[in-house]
């Protein structure tokens, strides 16, 4: 069974909640705007299958946790974490995000740290694509935004208080993306990466579908595209075993 240790690391002005499964090679996972508990049981399965250290961070403000001031936009928040593993000393890290941790992962690769190999963006969000728009979930209930986010809404899991209300995080979410979710500079700075880079995407996902995924692809130069069946916005959940097969070189 995987050891979590759980604890902050501080970083100038910022604090990082961090749940870290501390093995050999290392990757760096990145929630969405479901909170990190969308992540938790991935990382677990990342961390017992490639016998690797799997770092799984909060996103400050995220789960109530403290946000500096500093920290106004996605281009900020990659910037900490890239901070992040200079302060672990890491190198040869792969760093994997979905939706908007898919956003921030582009982000992060953006940064041309010699300490990231790779980025895999699952089901990411943040550009503009003309004619495949994000699907807006303002003032969509609970049980709406689970039937756009999995192929089956019945292995949605139930949120704290039953969802019978918006998330908590959403409010840390905006305060990151603004209330598009979107960057409209972002899939032309996506053409500077030159580093390795696999878009996944499940064939079902209605927040985000399918061909505003292989746009994302098509954005970075020399990446690869994985359409996974049966599967919504957060493959990590539904699909756990299906998104780990997807990355051979990951799992074997």
């Amino acid at each position: 069974m995987t050891t979590v240790h759980t604890g902050t690391r501080t970083l100038g002005p910022a604090e990082v909640t961090l749940q870290d499964r501390d093995r050999t090679r290392t990757f760096l996972l990145l929630h969405g705007g479901g909170g990190v508990a969308t992540m938790t049981g991935f990382a677990d399965l990342l961390a017992d299958r490639t016998r690797s250290r799997v770092l799984l961070p909060t996103h400050p403000g995220f789960a109530g946790t403290p946000k500096a001031a500093g920290l106004t936009g996605v281009p900020e928040l990659a910037r900490l974490y890239v901070d992040l593993l200079a302060d672990l000393d890491l190198t040869d890290v792969t760093v994997i995000g979905n939706s908007f941790g898919g956003w921030l992962a582009a982000e992060i690769a953006l940064q041309r740290s010699p300490r990231v190999r790779g980025a895999v963006i699952v089901d990411g969000i943040g550009i503009e694509v003309e004619g495949h728009p994000l699907t807006d979930i303002s003032g969509m209930s609970p049980a709406e935004i689970r039937a756009l986010s999995f192929h089956d809404p019945a292995k949605a899991p139930v949120p704290p208080g039953g969802g019978t209300g918006p998330s908590p995080d959403v409010r840390a979410l905006i305060g990151y993306t603004g209330p598009a979710m979107t960057d409209p500079a972002l899939a032309g700075r996506l053409g500077e990466l030159d580093l390795p880079v696999h878009v996944i995407w499940g064939e079902s996902d209605g927040i985000a579908g399918p061909e505003y995924g292989k746009a994302y692809a098509a954005a970075i130069p020399g990446s690869t595209f994985t359409l996974l069946p049966r599967t919504g916005h957060l493959p990590q959940v539904e699909t756990p075993e299906g998104l780990l097969a997807a990355l051979p070189d990951l799992a074997g």
